[in-house]
């Protein structure tokens, strides 16, 4: 008999033992988006493993696990809860995160030598934007200017212009081709499709090729959900803008489906003939083929329409007389882009990618820059015109990793081949006596009609190894080759164009670096990187007779880093940088008053960054983003003039963006927030004559979430400022670009999340 109980006490501590040390299987996931998360680190004890490509994972668990991935809050979990979903919550303060524009495959951010910024899904869902620039001007460093109704340009290292040094992506696939840059590109992107945008400042061109000069603005489109999710969302504001935004998404099985978009329209704004309207949408479909091999497609359609209001004169501006001169132009935006890809993993040290793309957009308007007061002080000429290409291409990339000290090379190669068409045709203007113009006559005379076959080859490598512990070099080579196959359709002269003719340009643009990681998120980089844009179509054909410019190369020196401080409470990241230009391509007016395009010797531009984030308290957060910089003529002639050492116009030596951030403990869902945005004062032409005194802007926003539902209410220039987002100084006279009034946007959304634990 004892031996009896002896035997059943035997078994019954086993069966203990093998009850606490369990199976679990589970899964675990973004806590807002709820994607999948590869790679993440489950710990139970001593035991660990990582989540695989559809973040599941299976471990042996007795008590509780802990749940750890770079970017995210650390969690741990009872046993009993682990083999549900576990959602990871996005970190709002740490700079340690992964990165992908970097090197287009993923890494740390403490392992990458560049200025880089990530803008997370959080910071995209509170801000409620109705325009990019009320996200990416959180960027220090970065001024996107807003010249109404989602259209744009940009300063990120250089001064407000409208030239291609800024290379725009989505998915890690230009928006544009090379040689068709358009500054209002990003008119084209699906805001409610967005999972995150990163901001690489200074040339990225080794790994994306020309264009990437001042930066490279990487927009990261959002992937099916795991689980069933559905939003919906409607706003408007007191200045006629009405939007609506609808996402779905889920996966069965091993496919999954995104689709979103919004309808956006604006009737009777502040300044009159300022009305637009706007549908985007996006189609993105996920197979896992295998654990190793998925396929992802993607498709985006915009339609957009606006009219273009054009700046106002000194006496107009200042009396907040708002009535737009232009009456009856537009801007007409069609673009349908697609793109697959296919992913496979070979083993643990190899993995493959290859993107095909197809690319259709057009431009067409009746654009305000391009109507010219004539000698009849009631006519003036103009033009309507039409801008299209279309892209067929390719990336290839494969990426091998080494044991010895951690290294890894990337290389990779990509073609794309861009019919691209211009056409324009002279209207007669109806100008009144009180300087309006008023309507237009369209005539038979064609002024303008080309077209160019664009295309771009190129390859690229990248290396990196781990010299020592902490100790991160990269070196990076990208050689790039473009054809421009010119047809002209009307004889040549110096507005037609030029010849048909047959123009190549190709660059080698290098980069090394390296980071050394301190730990406890704190390390310093430095890097020295070549960037370099060729001529557009534009500058180089249309209006001359001859093509003589060159590409534009700029040499960037930069250091920086990122530290922790007040235990974790507080993050800065800091750099600081030299530009060297040569070549630059700037318009120049001739003694005749006017303008041709040319290499206008050499710039500089220095300049320092930082972006402060500390948590005051428990519910309160502070974010402190800016830069101080100088962008300066080496040498420069205008007319006979030598501008040598004067500051570029357009330039303003401080750009801020501040914001505190309050969410009340005695009130779970609440959040209130208050933005400063300052533009400190910069010349308005290249003789440094009057300087524009720039600007103070205070913005306002306020949320609250509870269960599904969320409602908000935002308002920008809570001061009702009058001020100008641009302001040039030509022959003609003084042009300001009115900022928006006091503008107030309420809305209200639903978002909807099913069950689904993963089994």
């Amino acid at each position: 008999m004892k031996k009896c109980y002896s035997t059943l006490l035997l078994f019954l501590l086993i069966s203990v033992a093998a009850h606490a040390q369990q199976t679990i299987q589970g899964r675990v996931l973004d806590a807002q988006t709820r994607e999948a998360l590869p790679g993440v680190s489950v710990q139970a004890g001593a035991t660990g493993c990582l989540t695989n490509a559809q973040g599941r994972f299976a471990i042996d668990v007795a008590d509780s696990l802990k749940v750890t991935y770079v970017g995210y809050n650390t969690l741990k979990v009872p046993a009993g809860k682990a083999s549900r979903d576990i959602l990871l919550e996005p970190s709002s303060t740490k700079l340690n995160e992964i990165i992908i524009s970097s090197n287009r495959a993923g890494q740390m951010r403490t392992e990458a030598p560049v200025a880089i910024t990530t803008i997370s899904k959080q910071m995209l869902n509170e801000a409620k934007a109705t325009s990019l620039e009320q996200v990416l001007n959180k960027v220090s460093g970065v001024y996107m200017v807003d010249l109404g109704n989602e259209q744009h340009t940009m300063a990120i290292r250089q001064p407000i212009g409208y030239k291609s040094l800024f290379l725009y992506l989505e998915d890690g696939i230009p928006i544009r081709t090379v040689g068709d840059f358009n500054h209002n590109a990003l008119i084209e992107i699906n805001m409610a499709a967005l999972k995150t945008i990163e901001v690489i400042r200074g040339p990225a061109s080794s790994l994306y090729g020309s264009e990437a000069v001042g930066g490279a603005v990487n927009f990261i489109t959002a992937s099916p959900s795991q689980v069933p999710m559905a939003k919906a969302q409607v706003e408007t504001s007191n200045w006629g803008y009405r939007r609506a935004d609808v996402t779905a998404s889920g996966t069965m099985g091993k496919f999954g489906i995104l689709i979103g978009g919004y309808y956006a329209k604006q009737t009777n704004g502040y300044i009159d003939h300022s009305d637009f309207r706007k549908l985007s949408l996006t189609l993105k479909t996920d197979y896992q083929i295998s654990d190793r091999t998925k396929w992802t497609n993607g498709i985006t359609m915009v339609d957009y329409k606006t009219d273009q209001t054009g700046g106002l004169d000194s006496t107009h501006f200042f009396n907040n007389d708002f009535r737009s001169l232009h009456t009856f132009s537009y801007r007409l935006v069609k673009a349908f882009r697609w793109k697959s890809t296919l992913e496979h993993t070979w083993n643990g040290s190899n993995f493959t990618s290859f993107n095909a793309f197809f690319r259709n957009s057009e431009i067409g308007q009746n654009p305000f820059y391009a109507i010219r007061s004539t000698s009849n002080p009631l006519k003036a000429r103009g033009e309507i015109n039409s801008d299209e290409f279309k892209s067929y291409g390719m990336v290839l990339q494969h990426r091998k990793q080494f044991a010895w000290k951690k290294a890894s090379l990337i290389a990779g190669l990509s073609a794309d081949l861009s019919p691209a068409t211009y056409h324009a045709k002279f209207i007669d203007v109806d100008k009144n006596a009180a300087g309006f113009f008023t309507g237009f006559t369209a005539t038979d005379s064609t002024l303008t009609n080309y077209n160019v076959d664009l295309l771009n080859t190129a390859a690229y490598v990248q290396a990196d190894a781990e010299l020592f512990a902490g100790l991160k070099v990269v070196a990076a080579l990208r050689y790039d080759r473009m054809d421009y196959d010119f047809d002209n359709h009307l004889p040549p002269s110096a507005f037609t164009g030029a010849p048909d003719e047959q123009n190549f340009f190709h660059a080698w643009t290098p980069k090394v670096g390296a980071t050394y990681n301190f730990g406890n998120d704190r390390g310093v980089y430095a890097n020295y990187s070549v960037g370099f844009a060729p001529p557009n179509i534009s500058e180089l054909y249309r209006g001359v007779k001859v093509p003589v410019l060159k590409p534009a190369t700029y040499h960037n020196y930069e250091a920086g880093g990122w530290f922790s401080f007040a235990r974790n409470k507080g993050y800065l990241d800091v750099s600081i940088y030299r530009m060297n230009g040569t070549n630059e391509i700037i318009s120049v007016r001739l003694d005749d008053g006017s303008s041709e395009n040319q290499n206008a010797g050499k710039t500089t531009h220095t300049g320092v960054e930082l972006n402060l984030r500390y948590n005051l308290t428990k519910t309160l957060m502070l974010r402190i983003g800016g830069t101080y910089a100088e962008h300066k003529f080496v040498h420069f002639q205008e007319k006979g003039l030598v501008y040598d050492g004067n500051n570029m116009n357009g330039a303003p030596r401080v750009i801020s963006n501040s914001e505190l951030t309050y969410r009340p403990a005695f009130v779970k869902g609440l959040r209130i927030g208050a933005e400063w945005q300052y533009i400190s004062r910069y010349y308005m032409d290249v003789a440094n004559s009057e300087y524009y005194n720039g600007y103070h802007l205070f913005n306002a926003r306020a949320g609250y979430t509870i269960g599904g539902f969320e409602c908000w209410v935002n308002c920008r220039n809570v001061t009702d400022e009058v001020y100008a987002v641009t302001v040039d100084k030509s022959a003609s006279g003084k042009s300001y670009r009115p900022g928006p009034k006091r503008t107030f946007n309420v809305g209200i959304g639903y978002t909807f999340t099913g069950k689904n634990e993963g089994k």
